[in-house]
């Protein structure tokens, strides 16, 4: 039993922003209120701080199967516990693919034996995530999958991506898409813009995702299906959305808290760890994003926690791989460049990493609704830090907050009523309270 005393509740589902006290038995939330007393319970002070859902990030890439050098369920999750958040999902472009149901079931065994945290599974959209031919989906829909996605690859045939979207209708699943037009990005690594000119760095497009999404958003307005629109970046493709929703599409959003809060002006081509994809804008794309963000066309936000091994990013930009962790610095970058630069408040932030994604993909999650799951995740928004990559669980080192001081952290994370993480501290089986 847990009873944590005295701080600010935000539960967006349930519109609660308010000072009170949490019960925690047996792994659920019992009861909510003021001054409450439990006999025998554990007491939690949470005075000053905040106390939420935990928080959920619906792509990130735990590497298993085939890489576990770069990160594997024990270290993803780790690192997803020591930054606040009790759900993830974990994309499918490992080696091999998940694009079979025996092997959504080998890894949801894995992650259910190893994880510290709740770690869903997303398939593969296509075989092989070629986008020739679709994957085993209803098969994995019965295994446990919760999304499908060929993340890191746009599929090319509007045929094969239409299949899947009426497919999976049946299903109501949604498919979380990559969204570029291949033959517009061939070889480009940055923003295509002045930055790019500048440094003489083939570029990527805006309109390349720009296309993309309207694409996408015309087949799920044809099929009826539910299309997400992975790690957005662009203005326009944030205004294509918008027009969509208000036509009743069955359309979501998520974006990243790079592209909330940085452009390409920060692209160092002797230093890849700004290398993205899609990659980091401009900055009326930024704005264009964070307003989307603000007016609720964009629903979620995610990490797309993407570790490579040292050895891999320390090479020059245009050979390094695309992306870097974010699981740890994820919420300390939202609190520091938006919620205390007063951009975005809180309870909007909240909501965007727990209730709306959990809507979203249909997770018995997201909420401190009495009788739910008791995921739960404190935070001090006072709490100043340096990212000492030193100091990560994840074994990606390789971040573009190193050494930046940030304001905001989670101090305790809950799992299902138990204590995995406090004060930084990520707690091994011998320690698990």
């Amino acid at each position: 039993m847990l009873l944590i005393k005295g701080g600010r509740v935000i539960d967006p589902k349930n519109r609660m922003d308010e000072v009170a006290d949490v019960f925690i038995e047996g792994g659920k939330i019992k009861e909510i209120g003021k001054d409450l007393k439990a006999d025998g319970a554990k007491i939690v002070d949470a005075k000053g701080k905040i106390v939420t859902p935990g928080l959920i990030d619906m792509h990130v890439h735990f590497r298993e199967p085939g890489q576990e050098a770069k990160e594997d369920f024990l270290s993803g999750s780790k690192a997803a516990a020591a930054g606040g958040f009790t759900t993830v999902a974990t994309m499918p472009n490992t080696k091999p693919v998940v694009d079979t149901a025996a092997l959504v079931r080998s890894m949801k065994e894995r992650a259910d034996s190893v994880g510290i945290i709740h770690v869903e599974i997303i398939g593969a959209l296509t075989k092989g995530q070629k986008g020739e031919e679709l994957a085993e989906l209803g098969d994995m829909v019965q295994e446990g999958a919760v999304a499908f996605s060929d993340d890191g690859h746009f599929d090319d045939s509007a045929k094969v991506f239409m299949n899947g979207l009426d497919y999976l209708h049946t299903f109501d699943k949604v498919i979380i898409s990559h969204e570029e037009e291949t033959s517009l990005v061939e070889e480009g690594v940055m923003n295509e813009g002045h930055r790019s000119a500048m440094l003489g760095i083939k570029g990527r497009p805006t309109v390349a995702e720009d296309i993309a999404v309207a694409r996408d958003v015309l087949l799920a307005e044809y099929t009826g299906g539910r299309v997400h629109v992975a790690h957005i970046s662009s203005g326009r493709s944030v205004e294509l959305v918008r027009e969509a929703k208000k036509r009743g599409v069955r359309v979501t959003a998520e974006v990243t808290p790079q592209h909330l809060t940085m452009t390409d002006e920060l692209v160092n081509p002797y230093d890849s760890c700004t290398k993205i994809n899609p990659p980091l804008r401009e900055q009326k794309d930024v704005d264009a994003v964070l307003a989307g963000l603000l007016d609720g066309t964009i629903d979620a936000i995610v990490t797309d926690h993407s570790p490579h091994a040292q050895e891999e990013k320390d090479r020059e930009y245009i050979y390094a791989p695309s992306g870097f962790p974010g699981l740890e610095t994820s919420l300390g970058i939202l609190l520091t460049d938006l919620y205390h630069k007063g951009k975005a408040e809180l309870p909007l932030l909240i909501s965007k990493m727990t209730w709306e994604p959990a809507k979203i993909f249909g997770l018995d999650a997201g909420t401190l609704s009495v009788g739910s799951p008791a995921d739960v995740a404190i935070i001090d928004t006072e709490f100043a830090w340096t990212v000492d990559d030193k100091e990560f669980y994840t074994r990606g080192t390789h971040s573009p907050f190193v050494g930046r001081r940030l304001k905001g952290k989670a101090v305790m994370t809950i799992v299902d009523g138990t204590i995995v993480m406090q004060d930084g501290k990520v707690m091994d089986d011998t320690t698990l309270s």
